[in-house]
């Protein structure tokens, strides 16, 4: 029968429940920190390159669209002065005239032209039209669009996500690299330049309450601490540490969430997003919409025609009444929109 070895029970070393459990919180938390980091860096990158997006798309879409809406602007500026003519030097009847001042109302409601409220021909219009009513119903949908931005803008920029104590733990962050990297404690010149630019990022990310950065010029330049770790107070506070950094991590990259979200909802940002959903079907969306202008022009060309030709008199004043037949189509187009649009209004 073999003879049984038997071990020492002093050579057998047991780790304390309690520290168990801290090298698995530990090992949780570091993960969580890491995969945090790695978070707020792609979203970050996302956002810098959305906003970089906007700029671009708006820079060429100024330069594409800026003739377009100067000779739209003319347009609309002839046709104003070519009704202003047809009124104030052709006599008609006192039904006649409410029909024409009805033309030109709609030409305004439609946005084939600009609205002018302040014209006096438009003074004797039926009530249901009120310019004033209408632009002023449009200026304060417009405001308190533009309110609910800027507000959540304003929680956003006022760091409504960090509490005082995660401010504090961004500050002691600062203050430690700052004490290490502070350029008059360089002892040579290159060294001086090398500290020079990495506080100027240092400075940066704490104004900006971006402690991931901080944390990442940590790590890159300073060697990671070492803890004991068969020490139960070392690791935790360890522990403490990384859970109060996790928690500024999230904050901070909920932020980042809402500041992308705040800037895809901006008039520019949705430019952006439906000329990258048109991308995905094989849409050019600049083309499109100097496409869309252009047939625009074409558009206000024929309506300038139109009204010319009647103020010369070559067009009658039932053939005014009834429009130019090219358009008619897309007058009715238009106007089934608005009644679509007023419907599903009442809707609500």
């Amino acid at each position: 029968m073999p003879r049984k070895t038997t071990v020492p029970s002093q050579s057998i070393k047991v780790t304390p429940l309690a520290l168990s459990q801290l090298h698995i919180r530990l090992e949780f938390l570091e993960k969580e920190h890491q995969s945090l980091l790695k978070q707020i860096k792609r979203k970050r990158t996302e956002l810098k390159n959305f906003v970089e997006q906007m700029r671009s798309f708006g820079t060429e879409f100024l330069n594409k669209a800026t003739p377009g809406f100067r000779k739209m602007a003319e347009l609309d500026q002839e046709i104003h002065a070519l009704f202003e003519e047809i009124f104030t030097t052709r006599k008609f009847s006192k039904q006649t005239l409410k029909n024409i001042q009805a033309v030109y109302r709609n030409l305004q409601i439609t946005g084939a032209i600009s609205l002018k409220p302040n014209s006096q021909q438009l003074d004797t219009l039926d009530e249901s039209f009120d310019n004033e009513d209408s632009q002023s119903d449009f200026s304060k949908e417009t405001s308190e669009q533009q309110h609910q931005y800027w507000q959540g803008q304003q929680s956003v920029d006022s760091g409504s996500f960090v509490r005082t104590d995660d401010q504090r733990k961004i500050r002691q962050t600062f203050l430690k690299l700052a004490e290490i990297f502070h350029p008059d404690k360089a002892r040579d010149t290159e060294t001086q330049k090398f500290h020079t630019e990495i506080m100027k990022e240092i400075n940066k990310a704490y104004q900006e309450g971006d402690l991931a950065r901080l944390l990442e010029i940590e790590r890159s330049q300073q060697p990671l601490e070492i803890i004991d770790n068969n020490n139960e107070d070392d690791l935790t506070c360890r522990c403490r540490t990384l859970e109060q950094h996790n928690q500024i991590l999230l904050a901070q990259y909920e932020k980042l969430k809402q500041e992308l979200r705040l800037t895809k909802n901006t008039p520019e940002g949705t430019m952006v997003c439906d000329s990258r959903k048109a991308a995905k079907k094989g849409i050019d969306a600049m083309a499109a919409i100097v496409e869309t202008m252009e047939s625009q022009i074409n558009v206000v060309f024929e309506i300038r025609d139109f009204v010319k030709g009647f103020k010369e008199k070559k067009i009658t004043i039932q053939e005014f009444l009834d429009g130019p037949v090219s358009l008619r189509s897309t007058y009715e187009s238009i106007m089934e929109d608005i009644l679509e649009q007023m419907l599903s209004e009442l809707m609500r």
